[in-house]
């Protein structure tokens, strides 16, 4: 069985007009939920075999901060172009490609492309994965590339407390 966990980058700043899309970091609420999520991981046991990031600062600071949480080591997390900006089919295509030998991917990355992701993996008319929301889909499957075919099952989605009920 595979497990391919969606995050959406948290919350992100647009403070400064100068910084280009790829280089957006985090805001405050960005940088409050992102660990909060990583816990909420962690206490449902999800720790991954691998996590990948897009290589925009917003979403590869989401997927450090979860890491910290999950004890899971930063320098391990790749990051893939094919997770910024390149649609759908990209990222298939890098699903289908990931090792077999890893049971369970954490995948941060951006929309629309996540909700239309979760949606063609799972059918489950999503309407949209908030910031730092998460999506986990379940897959009968033993190879990636099968699963990347394949419908599986939504086995949890959760959204980030509201921003009072962060600590911080």
């Amino acid at each position: 069985m595979k497990n391919l966990i969606l995050i959406r980058h948290a919350k992100s700043s647009w403070d400064d007009a100068s910084l280009t899309d790829r280089e957006r970091t985090l805001n405050k609420r960005g940088k409050r939920e992102a660990p909060v999520m990583g816990r909420l991981l962690k206490e449902k046991d999800l720790r991954p075999d691998r996590i990948l990031s897009s290589p925009a600062k917003r979403a590869l600071k989401t997927a450090k901060l979860i890491a910290e949480e999950i004890g899971y080591p930063k320098k391990k997390i790749d990051t893939h172009d094919e997770i910024y900006e390149q649609g759908l089919d990209a990222l298939v295509g890098l699903i289908a490609g990931l090792d077999d030998d890893w049971d369970r991917v954490f995948l941060t990355g951006h929309n629309p492309e996540l909700t239309e992701l979760a949606n063609r993996l799972t059918a489950a008319g999503i309407d949209n994965v908030p910031t730092c929301g998460i999506v986990s889909v379940e897959f009968s499957q033993s190879r990636w590339r099968d699963c990347a075919k394949a419908v599986g099952t939504l086995a949890l989605f959760e959204r980030p407390p509201k921003l009072d009920a962060i600590p911080g």
